[in-house]
C-alpha cells in the first residue's frame, strides 16, 4: 500500500471514530433529556459559610460512577467554585449559570477514589449526592486546596440530622 493509500485509511477511520462519538453523545443527551439541573441563585437569607475551588469532574447516576450524564450544563469537567450556605451548596463552573442545591435536594455527601476518567488517592473526591427529579444523581468535585473530607464535612454539616452521614470514602 502506498503513503497516500495509508494516509486515506486514517483518514477514513478518523472520521468514522468521530462520528460514532458524536452519534453516541446524541443518544446520551436524548437518553439525559429528562433530567435538569437546578440553576438559580441561593435565596436572598443564605448565610455563606465556607467557599472552596477546585475541580467538578461528573455527574453520574447514583452508584454508577462510570456513566456520565449529559444534564445540560454538568455534561463536561470543569473548574467550580463550591459555595456552601446554611441552605445548601451553590457550584458555579465555568462558562455555566449557577447550580443551586437546596438542603432538602441534597441526599448524601461523601468521599469517593473513582468516577468516569479520574481516579486520585483514596477519599480524594467528594460524591454529593442530589435529587435531579425523581433520579438520584452522584456530582463529584476534586476541592483544589484544601482536603476532600473537610469539603465533605462542611456540606454534611448543613445538611438535617437524618440525611447528614459522617465522610468515610468509598471506593466508587
Amino acid at each position: 500500500m502506498s503513503r497516500e493509500g495509508a494516509l486515506l485509511v486514517m483518514i477514513a477511520v478518523a472520521i468514522a471514530l468521530l462520528t460514532i462519538g458524536v452519534i453516541a453523545w446524541r443518544r446520551r443527551t436524548r437518553r439525559d433529556a429528562g433530567l435538569a439541573a437546578p440553576f438559580g441563585e441561593a435565596p436572598a437569607a443564605a448565610v455563606e459559610r465556607e467557599r472552596v475551588s477546585g475541580l467538578y469532574v461528573a455527574t453520574t447516576r447514583h452508584g454508577e460512577p462510570l456513566e456520565r450524564l449529559a444534564i445540560r450544563g454538568l455534561g463536561f469537567r470543569s473548574r467550580v467554585d463550591v459555595t456552601i450556605t446554611d441552605r445548601g451548596v451553590a457550584l458555579d463552573l465555568t462558562g455555566q449559570p449557577r447550580l443551586f442545591l437546596e438542603t432538602a435536594r441534597i441526599a448524601d455527601v461523601d468521599l469517593a477514589t473513582v468516577a468516569i476518567d479520574r481516579v486520585v488517592e483514596r477519599g480524594g473526591l467528594v460524591r454529593l449526592t442530589w435529587r435531579a427529579g425523581d433520579t438520584l444523581v452522584d456530582s463529584y468535585l476534586r476541592p483544589q486546596d484544601g482536603s476532600a473530607r473537610a469539603l465533605a464535612a462542611a456540606i454534611a454539616a448543613i445538611l438535617p440530622a437524618s440525611t447528614a452521614t459522617t465522610p468515610t470514602g468509598t471506593d466508587a
